[in-house]
């Protein structure tokens, strides 16, 4: 996989979020999308777009995260998701999972709030949205996680909600990816 192949696959993963979002109701809330995330399942495919990626960015993040690096790459050029800027992208060294596609993931939307958890981000959420109350409680075909990630240098609490269906993901948190590192100094 190439920064090269990324682009070309960026307009229908773009399209197919887009259209997911649209499906969760979160369309109607202008919400930020702070960045897009990769998946790989090797170290080599993820220093080689390390490498591409810091020709089109700056890294401005790498922590570790649940045992393992995690890279934020703040472009020079942003994606753009319909009229929607995306700044960052977020690439993480491969785990012991290995997915059945590599390449675009998810996207992670800023739901400004004072969520510290995933419950009270949870009854937010379905107050500014109530179609999600079905989704959140488990009653449909979306796939719903909740966590709360944290970096090992993390200060700020970012509970986050996982839509996903049809190997789509889209991701819900208070605060963006900027914030989260500006915590860690």
């Amino acid at each position: 996989m190439t920064y090269e192949q990324l682009s070309q696959s960026w307009p229908s993963f773009s399209q197919s979020i887009t259209a997911f979002i649209g499906e969760l109701g979160l369309d109607t809330l202008n919400l930020e999308c702070d960045h897009s995330a990769l998946r790989v399942n090797t170290t080599g495919v993820a220093n080689e777009l390390r490498n591409q990626f810091s020709k089109h960015g700056n890294i401005i993040s790498d922590n570790m995260i649940n045992g393992r690096p995690i890279l934020i790459i703040e472009l020079d050029v942003p994606l753009m998701l319909n009229d929607i800027e995306i700044h960052c992208v977020e690439l993480p060294y491969p785990g012991e999972k290995t997915y059945p596609q590599q390449g675009w993931e998810h996207v992670e939307l800023v739901f400004k709030c004072d969520a510290i958890d995933c419950e009270s981000l949870s009854q937010q959420l379905i107050s500014a949205v109530p179609t999600l109350a079905p989704i959140i409680a488990g009653t449909t075909d979306i796939k719903v996680k909740q966590s709360s990630p944290k970096g090992d240098k993390e200060r700020l609490a970012n509970p986050t909600i996982a839509f996903k269906k049809n190997g789509l993901c889209v991701k819900v948190h208070p605060h963006g990816i900027k914030a989260v590192i500006a915590s860690e100094a």
